[in-house]
């Protein structure tokens, strides 16, 4: 994860004053880093009979993708709203720095499916409670969340209910 984390740009002030943003464009342009990551995170769920993978709007979407790609499950993404053509579900949540909301497609998870929710940074975790409320209304076999980044001085894994199976690959 050194060398990950090597790669992680600090943005200061990024998007409100205050606010030290992990960027992950930085590693994800770098091919040798996305394919630790994809393998990294193929790892944790291989054999965990995962069925969907939902990546959150819009980091989400790229870890999200390569991990439903190397475990051979479905992607799912969870969206801002009016971005998604048929019928949604929604939830609205409070975000760091306001207020937001998030939907997915209402038909995107069956009973029968094993879910991983995946984004790029676990901060204080408001956008992943939204999305796991509105996966967990759908009625999966299992849900699991997973980030690659967690700032856990922000105390983020709080707001998730204490059923969510939590993992990170890295922790600052």
């Amino acid at each position: 994860m050194e060398y990950i984390k090597s790669r992680i740009r600090d943005v200061v002030d990024f998007p409100t004053k205050g606010i030290v943003f992990k960027d992950l464009t930085t590693v994800f342009k770098d091919p040798r880093a996305l394919h630790i990551i994809g393998w990294d995170l193929s790892q944790l769920y291989r054999d965990k009979g995962v069925t969907k993978v939902v990546g959150i709007e819009s980091r989400g979407f790229i870890g999200g993708s390569i991990l439903a790609y190397e475990i051979g499950a479905g992607f799912v993404p969870a969206r801002k709203p009016g971005k998604l053509p048929a019928d949604t579900i929604r939830q609205e949540y409070d975000k760091e720095y306001g207020k937001d909301v998030i939907e997915i497609h209402r038909d995107a998870i069956t009973p029968d499916d094993i879910v991983v929710l995946h984004d790029d940074v676990l901060a204080t975790g408001g956008t992943m409670a939204a999305a796991y409320k509105l996966v967990k209304s759908l009625n999966p076999k299992k849900i699991y969340v997973n980030f690659i980044i967690e700032l856990s001085a922000l105390n983020g894994r709080a707001a998730l209910p204490d059923d969510a199976e939590v993992t990170s690959l890295i922790s600052y």
